[in-house]
């Protein structure tokens, strides 16, 4: 007699083989919105070829084998030489090298670069974040390096170059670079005006020695970092290659990886420089914290691009299996209470995305007015949008239940990467300070800010009522620091309800805020006003698989 007892039924069929850029209105409208007509042809297809290399078995595949396969230390050859290597599983190789090929490290010259740049991030880290952190790091690098125009010659066109080459050697033979930083510091921590690390001048122009140890390091087997050190004049930022130009290895130590909570396919290190360490200057001397600020502030929008990612892909993860799943006579995405939820979580991924790519545009624009509203909304978004990355995540695996709890289905991955960006280039609390101080120094910002938001004025009273709160608060500095978090909370909300009343659909934006500027919602996902077009919310986030 035949067993029955496995016959496999109710199950969703495996996500696999549908196109991520195509299946996000968000973002397809966000290109539509931003990118040049004469381009808009060209970046769809862009986007639609790593949109379908995203959702493809093979990415699936790769991401699963990086993240089982974590990146090994190698300090020593057979031989005994010192080497201080990395090594990575094949996988990250790919992984790494399709995101190089594809454009995500050349956003500075390209027209529309950072939109088109942001929006492919978006697309690529779904498939898996780990890998993101180089691209980031030597995406950033760039405008660090313009303010030494002799370096940027050399390094910019490998960094944005579309040539992944994994091996380390003199980046004078080869085709495209990484880039990696080395700021943090065991005593410091987010204060690097407390750093130790020592430069010594040598007697070349803009060459230097360093002495010291950096607590995190990022991406330790790119070509070069770049680096505080305190040189005779204060703090300064250095450029320090892996291979020196005669082809011999720099004086770079690895001490070990570290054994992180998540983005288990990325290796941070302890990195030690021993006073042999060659590294060139970068600014001027006592301008670090200047001349790296520009590389921060890339990064802070890649984490909140990144963490757009990780939301989408698990609000994705989640409708498609509600669509498929039946329970207690139905569809669970017919169900009223799960259709909540899983609007909710619609929200949230569709308002993180449209902050990114508004962000990335006003980088495109590079105008005065553009700086000045990147210098608060920045910060605004990093500090918001990578919070609410870790529950939303949690109520996505959720949604599957038991299913969404074991490691085949991808779930844990995103769960464990979810608070990486919240804590990377700037906790919190750094990024609320950060806010407070471009409010008190640059009044330009604060003006360029409400421009914005006030785009929108008069549009929705819930959100006019927003942003009339949000001025009293803004008027009252009395224990400003204390109410930090509060203040910026709201700066982000009040933007994001702006763009999606210019920008969503009427039920996004109108569900947007009642829920996030109106009060009508609960403490956790799934508490909309039953009210609203709920259905209209989650089928426009509901992917359709091509095959």
């Amino acid at each position: 007699m035949a067993a029955t007892t496995h016959t496999v039924t109710n199950q969703p069929p495996p996500l696999v083989g549908y196109d991520v850029f195509a299946n996000d209105p968000a973002l397809t409208e966000g290109i539509t919105r931003y990118i040049a007509a004469e381009r808009l042809d060209e970046v769809r297809e862009e986007l639609g070829t790593l949109g379908k290399a995203a959702g493809s078995a093979h990415a699936q595949h790769w991401a699963e084998q990086a993240d089982r396969h974590p990146p090994v230390l190698r300090t020593h050859d057979r031989f005994g030489h010192r080497i201080d290597e990395v090594e990575f599983h094949p996988a990250w190789h790919r992984l790494l090298g399709h995101a190089v090929t594809s454009g995500l490290t050349g956003a500075w010259s390209r027209p529309d670069g950072h939109v088109r740049r942001t929006a492919g991030f978006i697309v690529w880290t779904q498939a898996e974040a780990g890998h993101g952190c180089p691209v980031s790091m030597t995406h950033a690098a760039v405008p660090a390096l313009r303010a030494e125009p002799e370096l940027a010659a050399e390094w910019e066109p490998l960094l944005t170059s579309p040539v992944y080459e994994q091996e380390l050697r003199p980046v004078a033979e080869k085709g495209g670079a990484l880039a990696g930083m080395a700021m943090t510091e065991k005593q410091g921590g987010s204060d690097v005006r407390a750093n130790t690390t020592r430069a010594e001048p040598l007697a070349a122009p803009g060459e230097y020695v360093l002495t010291g140890h950096k607590w995190f390091c990022s991406a330790p087997m790119s070509d070069a970092f770049l680096v505080l050190a305190q040189a005779p004049g204060g703090l300064t930022c250095f450029l320090l290659p892996r291979v020196l130009p005669d082809g011999t290895r720099n004086a770079f130590r690895i001490q070990r990886l570290k054994d992180k909570l998540g983005n288990r396919s990325n290796a941070s290190a302890e990195v030690e420089f021993d006073g042999r360490s060659w590294a060139r200057r970068v600014g001027e001397e006592g301008r670090g914290v200047a001349t790296i600020i520009e590389m921060v502030a890339a990064t802070r929008l890649d984490c909140v691009s990144a963490s757009a990612a990780v939301m989408r892909q698990a609000v994705t993860q989640a409708v498609h299996h509600s669509a498929h799943r039946e329970a207690f006579g139905g569809r669970l995405i017919d169900k009223p209470l799960m259709r909540n939820v899983l609007a909710d979580l619609s929200l949230e991924s569709e308002a993180a995305t449209t902050l990114a790519l508004r962000l990335a545009a006003a980088y495109d624009g590079g105008t005065e007015r553009d700086r000045h509203f990147l210098r608060l909304a920045v910060p605004a978004a990093k500090y918001w949008v990578t919070k609410r990355c870790t529950p939303m995540v949690a109520e996505a695996l959720e949604c599957l239940g038991g299913n969404g709890y074991v490691e085949e289905s991808g779930l844990p991955r995103l769960l464990r990467e979810a608070p990486l960006n919240s804590i990377w280039e700037g906790a919190g609390n750094v990024q609320a300070l950060d806010v407070l101080r471009a409010l008190r120094r640059e009044p330009e910002a604060l003006n360029a800010f409400l421009t914005e938001v006030g785009a929108a004025r008069g549009a929705d009273h819930r959100l006019d009522r927003a942003i009339k709160g949000m001025l009293t608060e803004l008027a009252d500095l009395e224990g400003i620091e204390a109410r930090a978090r509060r203040l910026v909370e709201r700066m982000a909300l009040v933007l994001q309800g702006s763009l999606l009343v210019r920008h969503a659909p009427s039920e996004v934006a109108d569900a947007f805020c009642a829920s996030r500027l109106g009060g009508d919602a609960g403490a956790a996902f799934g508490t909309l006003p039953h009210t609203l077009d709920l259905a209209a919310v989650v089928e426009r986030a509901r992917p359709v698989i091509d095959c």
